[in-house]
């Protein structure tokens, strides 16, 4: 009989063995079910409204629909791998950081990642293939200094987010030094899409994302179980014989190269990556961060939001980043106030 947790099941194979742990594996299969109800209402909904039973129709190809195959599809196939990667990279960042503050939209990581786009785009560097790399050499260069910075023998989680916020507030204002010095039409091009949005997007912005996130698969999955060994103290690591900074910085790459390429394929929708994985934390009721989760629970709120931005406004769409900011932006002042009063992050 083998020891394990309560309320995990520990799923054996010839080669590997996992812990799975019950209420988040209930969770995810809610959140699943979720979501999918939430795709196909995003794909009903728009201009002209198109019943759910004519979407399933054409999804099965019994039917065509340009306004679904060529504009809703594409769109919130989009959105759905955004929320996905935010989630993950938001899920492992925090969890390298122990620290719910710390993602990459706070840090600055998607910060570089736009402030790169923003130069490729200004430079004629702009387009569906160069956009994406442009995208991960920034938000690299940006996690780069910020790890480099806040390494002082070890990972400290305060000075993380502190030197991620400065170097998210210089990356603001070299964009905003070279929108000063940009065409007004690019420059206008370029605050819409740094606002996040989906509006026009494809499947040429998603194809970069989705291929990312299938190579990325064997990492993610290692990073699941890496996870657990991130969460202990220094002392703890050297204790287990764990290389704690290798597992670490594995982390906090795959990390970013998700964060990167979400940005630019729609932007820096902001606090996505900040919220989906602690409200899933606190959902699973789990010490660790769940990755599962987290990342449905970013695909959720993206899509959610991209429905809610076409439909509060008749004759208008917002960006989708202003929705996440708008629910963002309060979580985060709520954490900071119960963090001040003493309360568990």
């Amino acid at each position: 009989m083998s020891n394990r947790p309560y309320g995990h099941l520990l799923v054996r194979r010839p080669r590997f063995s996992f812990l799975v742990h019950r209420r988040s594996a209930v969770l995810a299969g809610v959140l699943a079910v979720l979501l999918a109800a939430v795709f196909l209402l995003s794909l009903c909904v728009g201009v002209r409204f198109i019943p759910p039973g004519e979407v399933l129709d054409v999804l099965s190809g019994a039917d065509e629909s340009i306004v679904v195959e060529t504009l809703r599809l594409p769109r919130t196939t989009v959105g759905l791998m955004v929320g996905v990667a935010f989630g993950i990279a938001g899920a492992l960042i925090q969890t390298v950081a122990r620290n719910p503050l710390a993602s990459p939209d706070v840090i600055g990581v998607s910060h570089g990642a736009a402030a790169a786009v923003v130069f490729g785009l200004v430079f004629g560097l702009g387009g569906p293939t160069a956009t994406p790399l442009t995208a991960v050499a920034g938000g690299s260069i940006a996690a780069f200094l910020v790890y480099v910075l806040a390494w002082r023998r070890g990972l400290n989680a305060q000075r993380f987010v502190l030197i991620g916020v400065g170097i998210s507030v210089a990356l603001t204002a070299v964009t905003n030094l070279l929108l000063t010095k940009a065409d007004i039409t690019l420059a206008q091009q370029a605050k819409v899409w740094m606002s996040g949005s989906l509006n026009g997007r494809g499947w040429s912005q998603g194809e970069p994302l989705f291929w990312v996130l299938l190579a990325l698969v064997p990492a993610i999955v290692w990073a699941a179980r890496a996870a657990r060994s991130a969460g202990f103290d220094d002392d703890t690591a050297i204790a287990l014989g764990l290389r704690l900074g290798r597992i670490r910085l594995g982390l906090v790459v795959v990390g970013v190269l998700l964060a990167s390429v979400a940005t630019g394929a729609a932007g820096p929708v902001d606090f996505v990556a900040l919220v989906a994985p602690q409200v899933a934390r606190r959902l699973a009721r789990t010490p660790q961060v769940p990755l599962v989760c987290s990342a449905l629970l970013g695909a959720l709120i993206v899509v959610s939001a991209d429905i809610g931005a076409r439909m509060l406004i008749s004759n208008a769409e917002l960006p989708v980043g202003v929705l996440t900011a708008a629910v963002g932006g309060p979580y985060l002042l709520w954490m900071l106030t119960r963090s001040r009063a003493g309360g568990a992050s």
